[in-house]
């Protein structure tokens, strides 16, 4: 008998949205809908009928950590309302995708996919990050593989990466490993520190710029005051939000961000000139 996690009355939810919008790149969307996926080490399949969220071949013991993972604790339908209000744009964006919630993800994770992510598109990085799990992460019950541990990683030289065909990036990738393994740099002072703190802490790992550590803070560690700024967000800013700045988006600006970036890449035309 298949097991599963069954949560109820699930509100502001849409699995595609969150799943494969840009924050995370191990989810592979099925022709029922569901979605295919690990995170922290486990295989699952998660999937909607109408509010009732099932996670697949999940244990009891694991409710916490996907009702974490989903942010589910947090009411997104009154942050919606609230940010709403700041402009009238992001109104726009936040009822475009309602469903969109900020994943709490394994934070060396989300450092080494969005070390990835630079000057890449969303296809080539979930094959570069499956071929780098495939090549160093544990191969699970069911066939898939974990995402490789920081120290496991470490061990390696840039080279060792070449089968990933991800360029420059290996050699930002296995300096991360190191930092992290070695404890020079550290990710769970970075959930508490000051902002300002927690980004340079991780501007300490070569090739980690602001975009970078912004979107490790906001993905990986849930500080949902960051806002990533790369090419679409810096055309959407001065676009749509002339002359403001992420400040003015206050202490949800993150998951303001995650509505705006998805409203500005499925709608391009809001760029044309007029």
């Amino acid at each position: 008998m298949k097991k599963f996690l069954k949560f109820e009355n699930v509100r502001d939810l849409d699995l595609a949205q969150t799943l494969d919008c840009g924050q995370s790149f191990r989810w592979v969307e099925r022709s029922d809908g569901g979605f295919d996926g690990v995170a922290f080490k486990k295989s699952v399949t998660v999937r909607l009928d109408g509010t009732d969220l099932y996670i697949e071949n999940a244990d009891e013991a694991d409710r916490e950590l996907w009702h974490s993972y989903f942010d589910l604790g947090l009411d997104y339908g009154k942050i919606r309302e609230e940010i709403s209000a700041i402009h009238p744009v992001l109104a726009d964006a936040a009822r475009y995708a309602p469903g969109i919630r900020i994943l709490r993800q394994e934070p060396f994770e989300a450092l080494c996919t969005f070390i990835i992510s630079q000057n890449n598109n969303i296809k080539r990085i979930k094959g570069i990050v499956q071929r780098l799990c495939e090549l160093l992460g544990e191969r699970l019950p069911d066939g898939a593989f974990a995402f490789p541990e920081a120290e496991k990683l470490a061990a390696l030289n840039p080279d060792d990466l070449a089968p990933l065909r991800a360029g420059f990036r290996n050699r930002y990738l296995i300096d991360a490993a190191r930092k992290v393994a070695d404890g020079d740099v550290d990710l769970e002072k970075c959930r508490a520190c000051a902002y300002d703190e927690a980004r340079n802490e991780l501007m300490q790992i070569t090739g980690v710029g602001v975009k970078v550590a912004d979107c490790t803070l906001l993905f990986g560690l849930h500080r949902i005051e960051a806002f990533p700024l790369d090419v679409w967000m810096k055309r959407a800013m001065a676009k749509l939000f002339p002359g403001m700045t992420p400040d003015d988006f206050g202490q949800y600006a993150g998951i303001a961000q995650q509505y705006i970036f998805h409203y500005s890449r499925m709608n391009p035309g809001l760029f044309d000139e007029r």
